[in-house]
């Protein structure tokens, strides 16, 4: 059965990615950001990809305008006659050299990574339980696993919204909310485009390819790719005079 999707941050990397596999699969999208002109481009985009009957609709919406988040759930909810899914994969980053340097652009990449996508998630929440289930599926990193040198401030809050999504699913799965946190490693977007590759980098479609295996199967928590799984397990037991040392 075709989902009815909400989608924050489908226009860039690897929402752009969740969002063309999902139009090519036949289900129902209404993307949500900031600059309608790309929202279009996007949506133009999107219905080149789709079988006949599928649809994608846009609107404007900005996770750093909380004053707004009725309102996109209002138009995503008009527009596709209700909706069962929610994707977040809009978000900000920076190096943590330059976050040290712009601390108003470090607020921002604050707020806007946890305190409102957080206060976002609670509106779909409200909404989604209120139709009695739904599924929401938000992107966080492996940099919130744990406090490391070279991602102090973006892990933080990352490592707030990971916290946040696993007590959402402990409170409320058994109520019909599917709670996704998706995590993954480095990845080549426009974010990070002039960084070198780490090991295991990922390209955005190998991402957007284990997100919605998890939208399908409803598992809480996964890596992309696999293997950071083992790789975080690994550095969340590692003692702190030793991550004091390497700069991982």
């Amino acid at each position: 059965m075709a989902l009815n999707v909400l989608m924050v941050g489908a226009t860039k990397g690897i929402g752009r990615a969740v969002a063309r596999r999902l139009a090519a699969r036949g289900d129902r999208l209404h993307l949500v950001g900031r600059n309608l002109d790309d929202l279009a481009k996007c949506a133009e985009d999107l219905r080149a990809r789709m079988p006949a009957g599928a649809r994608v609709t846009i609107s404007h919406g900005d996770l750093e305008q909380p004053g707004t988040f009725d309102h996109v759930v209002q138009d995503a909810s008009d527009a596709l006659g209700g909706f069962d899914t929610v994707v977040i994969t809009a978000g900000l980053f920076a190096t943590q050299p330059d976050l040290e340097q712009d601390l108003a652009f470090t607020q921002r990449m604050l707020t806007v990574n946890f305190a409102n996508t957080v206060l976002f998630c609670e509106h779909v929440r409200r909404y989604l339980l209120a139709r009695g289930r739904g599924t929401l599926c938000v992107l966080s990193s492996v940099a919130g696993d744990r406090g490391r040198k070279p991602v102090v401030l973006y892990g933080a809050s990352k490592a707030g919204l990971s916290a946040y999504l696993e007590g959402l699913d402990h409170r409320y799965r058994a109520a019909g909310l599917t709670t996704i946190c998706v995590k993954p490693g480095f990845v080549r977007t426009g974010m990070t485009q002039g960084l070198p590759d780490p090991p295991f980098a990922a390209d955005p479609d190998e991402v957007a390819a284990v997100a919605i295996a998890a939208i399908d199967r409803g598992t809480p928590l996964v890596y992309a790719p696999g293997i950071w799984r083992l790789v975080m397990l690994l550095i969340r037991h590692l003692p702190r005079f030793v991550m004091r040392k390497v700069g991982f």
